[in-house]
Parts: structure tokens; sequence; C-alpha cells
């Protein structure tokens, strides 16, 4: 039986389902993994490998780590060399470039959590919780230089929860991606390859996200803006705001059926604190003052209310 010959470029977690996939599919022939380099993390500072990489060194599979796919000279001649049938890219952190993409013979693909065109970008999965999307999906493309432009090949949908967050979400793509990814393969063994062209009338983008991005203004937004806002940023960067000053990070809240405050007032009631939005009252659930540990707003209270006589939140 011929097997496909595949390299594959990846470099997060999120990437290992799909790697785990092509390692062990009986008609792949894994030949080598692309990865960015070592970077120093936590607190000693020590060269840490991506997740990807170690996947490889514990499953005994051929990898390469570069800083620059598009000018490392020793990696492009490997590649030519390998003479693979395709290519597959899953949150590879590089962009490549056209003498890799005419390389394999099928093509190279690109793996990306959302039903494209909605969404190009790095920030897909929460954008699609941002604005209260109720599906979002997994589409795999064809690459060309354009970012996230090419033909679609393949496409799975999922539902969305309202309560679901970010890194729920993120779950759930992740072996979502290797599941549409193993109906492609199929596809690429049958020699049945379906494409079509993206709208580009339909196309949005979903940038990177920045720590400023979680910043709650509380008297600009409604209850269902900031709770997407809450659940699309969770676990990072996170949401936050300032009481009388200081940052308190916002960790989870809900909507309060007593008093109507109004938008961006302030109160302690029942030691619970409460904010008013455009359209509802909201309760802050859970909290993480500065330089204090994650807590309920019931046992945050004491300490505020005999730290401030009034309070301003921002």
């Amino acid at each position: 039986m011929k097997k496909l010959k595949a390299v594959f470029f990846g470099t997060p977690d999120f990437s290992c389902p799909s790697l785990e996939l092509l390692a062990n599919h009986p008609q792949i022939d894994l030949q080598l993994v692309v990865s960015m380099p070592d970077r120093k993390a936590g607190r000693g500072q020590k060269l840490q490998s991506p997740p990807v990489i170690e996947y490889c060194k514990n499953n005994r599979i051929n990898f390469y780590q570069t800083e620059n796919i598009n000018k490392d000279e020793e990696l492009l001649a490997k590649l030519e060399e390998l003479n693979a049938d395709f290519f597959l890219v899953l949150a590879f952190a590089q962009f490549l470039g056209s003498k890799v993409l005419n390389m394999p013979t099928i093509g190279c693909f690109n793996i990306h959590t959302s039903l494209l065109p909605k969404y190009r970008g790095a920030a897909p999965i929460q954008y699609a919780l941002l604005n209260g999307d109720n599906e979002t999906g997994v589409s795999i493309q064809k690459m060309v230089k354009k970012m996230d432009a090419g033909d679609i090949v393949k496409e799975s949908k999922l539902p969305i929860s309202f309560e679901e967050t970010g890194g729920q979400l993120y779950t759930r793509l992740k072996f979502a991606a290797s599941l549409t990814l193993n109906d492609f393969i199929q596809d690429m063994i049958s020699d049945d390859i379906s494409s079509y062209k993206q709208n580009e009338e339909d196309v949005t983008f979903a940038p990177t996200l920045k720590k400023e991005d979680g910043h709650i203004k509380f008297s600009e937004k409604t209850y269902n803006e900031i709770h997407n806002q809450v659940r699309a940023l969770k676990p990072w960067p996170g949401t936050f705001c300032f009481l009388n000053g200081k940052r308190l990070k916002v960790l989870e809240i809900s909507p309060y059926t007593g008093n109507k405050l109004n938008a961006g007032e302030i109160k302690i009631s029942d030691n619970k604190i409460l904010v008013g939005s455009k359209d509802k009252t909201i309760r802050l659930d859970m909290i993480q003052l500065e330089g204090k540990k994650a807590c309920r707003d019931t046992d945050a209270v004491n300490g505020l209310t005999n730290k401030y006589d009034t309070f301003e939140i921002s």
C-alpha cells in the first residue's frame, strides 16, 4: 500500500493531536516535523522546547527547528530532498514563501479554526466568542501567499454554547482539527479532493489580541457584550477593570436582578460587588485584587470596605 509522504509544521500543544494523527496513520509516512526554536520560559528562564518538539522527542520523530523557514538554506535543501506529497501547517507561527509552497506534489494545506472566510488571522477562537457567534468550525485550505485566503478543501462545524470560554473552545477545536484532517487524508488517499473558493465579500479578520483588549468598560457595553468579553478572553489575556485606581481582574460575572444601577456605577450590597452596564446590573462573582489571590466577591468585600469609604470603577 502506497503511503503519502508528509511534512508537518506546528508549534503549540494545539498542534499535537493532528501531529499524532499523522504520526500514527497507516497510510501516512511522516518524514519530518518543523517547529519554532526553543524559548526561555518560567522563573528560571530555562530553555524550553515547543510542545510539538517534546512530542517528537518522546516518539522518536525527526524534527527541525528554525527561526525563519524561508531563509534557512539547510532546511530548504532538506525539504526539496524529501519530495513530500503534502505539507500540513497548524499553528506554526511563520508564513511560508512561494518556494516552500511549491515544493509538495499535492500541495501545502493549513488548518484554521474558523469557518473561512470568517476570522482570517491569529485569534479566530476568541473573536467568535467576542461576537457572540453560536457556531464555529475547522477549515482546511490549500495555502496561497495571501493569509488564510486559499481554496477550502475540507470544513467541519461546531456549535458554541452561551457559557463556553476561550479555553474550553480551544480544547474542542484542537481535537476537531485532527478529526477534520483525518477526513481530508481519506480524500487525498482516494485522489478525490474537492475544493471551493472563499467569497472575498464575506471576509472578516481576527487580529492578534493584546492585554489591553481585556479592559472592561462597563459604562459603554451591555451585559451580553461584557459576558462575551469575559468568556472569550479566558484564560488569556483575561479581563480587568480599575477599582479606585487599582487593577482588578474580573474572572466571572452574572446578571443581577435587584436594583438597577446606572451605567458605570458601582455599589456593594449584601456583600456582593455590583456594577451597572448599559442595560443591566452585573455582579462580579469572582475577582482578583492586585497582589491578592482570586476569590468570591463576598470574600473580598470586608477587605474593601475596611480600606475605602467610596468606590470608583473605570
